[in-house]
């Protein structure tokens, strides 16, 4: 604990956010100003608002995001890169050769810490700080949305871990232990039901695109109620979310009449969109600070090696020449296939088959580790999307990525409804609705099939991994990954955060 608290403390000073629009990116930093004079007013209290959002959509210096790795963990992808030494954290967690020293649990460890220890901070000083009740109510409710927000991550990626609710006197920080999973999930579930009341239907995305919102924190809560297999409480949250399947929701959201345009970089908080990471080509990011950059890694990461376009009459992808990383699998490919050698209408978007390309003489490209030829075209980064600015050109590509869309929330609830026993007839319309928006004809909404959906819509999201592991799935889709029943299901609590601290590894590491 005393990395990310040393850390959290050096770090309040850049104020820089991943989690929502380039409005909200401009606040002045607090620079040297000494914790115990500053949030006193309205401003400086924004700022450390700011600040709490700022860990969301974090970069380690060693390419680790929560999405590079959790899609690297996956039976979508392989972590790929140039060799089996490329990028070693995600090739750690991507053939399960995980132990507390090597994988991506440190930076996703510090992420969600350091994410707390700002809320923290922000609750306790909000207390004495001027500012009117409104402003004050709001705040805090977006504090505590975040704090559940960062908790649910660490709950579900580490299993057991300590429960913080107020800043740690530095004394006290290698004494901190873990808490039960119990009390964590009480804490985020207690969060989020007082969180709700005081944040917005709707905000206005132009200024405060990326800012909690009710929609937000009752899809949270309602993901945490799945977690815990409380399918009928589950339900409930995402009803009021999805309003009635196919139509504008309660909140504003509806499904996008084209698939494809949820990746446009310039379709941000659109309307299916719930809760949004945002990324900038503007924040002149360079390899010297690569956590200080808000540009999007994934996007030159999952650029094939080597791409070139030998045949420039022949339409090729646009893309830039990447680090061959975030290879697809063949069973990802397979799932998209329908027979007939047709493919599901999502597939285009989502899978680009750069071998076949360089076989028809339009592109070139050099084999990724654990080459299949496809790769997720869903986050490649387009030549048209490279910065003019300044920094290094590969640290500032602008595509944003969601947390939550509505899509997701739909299935999710449909999930619920078929596990729990309790309306497959809501569960079908849900699932209809997900596929008629890509013209495919309705199944039956099965467990299975409403997998396969998730699958499918969400390839590449950083959704795959957790429903993997929440439904009991993992052990049979990851085996051949090298994943072990029992183990695999959390990652090792990272060894500097184990010395000489109270904190005690998983038996399984």
């Amino acid at each position: 604990m005393k990395n990310y608290i040393k850390y959290c403390l050096l770090s309040l000073s850049l104020i820089f956010i991943s989690g929502c629009s380039e409005e909200f990116l401009e606040v002045d930093p607090i620079a040297n100003t000494l914790e115990s004079n500053y949030y006193q007013t309205e401003e400086e209290m924004y700022a450390a608002l700011v600040a709490s959002y700022d860990p969301i959509g974090w970069l380690s210096g060693d390419f680790v995001t929560k999405l590079t790795a959790l899609n690297a963990a996956s039976d979508d992808v392989y972590a790929g890169g140039g060799s089996s030494t490329d990028v070693p954290s995600l090739q750690a967690v991507s053939s399960y050769n995980l132990t507390a020293e090597t994988g991506p649990q440190s930076s996703l460890w510090n992420k969600g810490y350091s994410g707390i220890y700002r809320v923290n901070t922000l609750l306790v000083k909000i207390e004495g700080a001027e500012v009117s009740e409104a402003i004050k109510s709001r705040y805090v409710a977006e504090a505590k949305f975040l704090r559940a927000f960062y908790y649910f991550d660490l709950i579900r990626l580490f299993y057991s871990i300590p429960l913080i609710t107020e800043p740690v006197i530095p004394d006290q920080m290698f004494e901190v232990e873990q808490d039960t999973r119990e009390a964590v999930f009480k804490q985020i579930e207690d969060d989020l039901l007082e969180a709700i009341p005081s944040l917005p239907d709707q905000v206005n995305v132009s200024v405060e695109g990326g800012r909690a919102t009710k929609g937000a924190a009752i899809s949270l809560l309602g993901k945490v109620y799945l977690e815990l297999e409380d399918y009928t409480l589950a339900a409930e949250q995402f009803e009021k979310v999805n309003g009635t399947p196919g139509a504008t929701s309660p909140f504003g959201y509806s499904l996008l009449e084209n698939y494809a345009d949820l990746f446009r970089t310039d379709n941000e908080f659109n309307s299916e969109s719930i809760f949004e990471v945002s990324h900038s080509a503007l924040a002149n990011g360079v390899w010297d600070c690569m956590p200080c950059t808000e540009g999007n890694i994934i996007n030159i990461m999952a650029g094939p090696r080597g791409y070139n376009i030998s045949n420039t009459s022949a339409g090729a992808p646009s893309f830039v020449s990447g680090y061959g990383c975030f290879v697809v699998t063949e069973g990802l490919v397979d799932a998209f296939q329908l027979g007939g050698g047709q493919f599901d209408p999502r597939y285009s978007t989502t899978i680009s088959n750069v071998d076949s390309l360089q076989q028809a003489g339009v592109v070139t490209y050099e084999p990724s580790y654990k080459n299949t030829g496809y790769f997720l075209k869903k986050f490649i980064g387009r030549t048209e999307d490279v910065t003019s600015g300044g920094g290094a050109t590969e640290l500032n590509f602008p595509q944003n990525n969601y947390e939550m869309r509505l899509a997701d929330i739909y299935l999710l609830e449909a999930e619920a409804l078929v596990r729990g026993g309790i309306n497959t007839t809501r569960a079908q319309q849900l699932l209809d609705a997900v596929r008629d928006r890509v013209g495919l004809d309705p199944v039956p909404a099965t467990f299975e099939n409403i997998m396969n959906e998730r699958r499918l819509e969400l390839a590449g999201e950083g959704h795959r991994w957790f429903d993997l592991v929440r439904t009991g799935l993992a052990a049979t889709a990851l085996k051949d990954k090298g994943y072990v029943e029992g183990k695999h299901d959390k990652l090792p609590i990272p060894l500097r955060e184990l010395t000489n601290t109270s904190l005690v590894q998983d038996p399984a590491y």
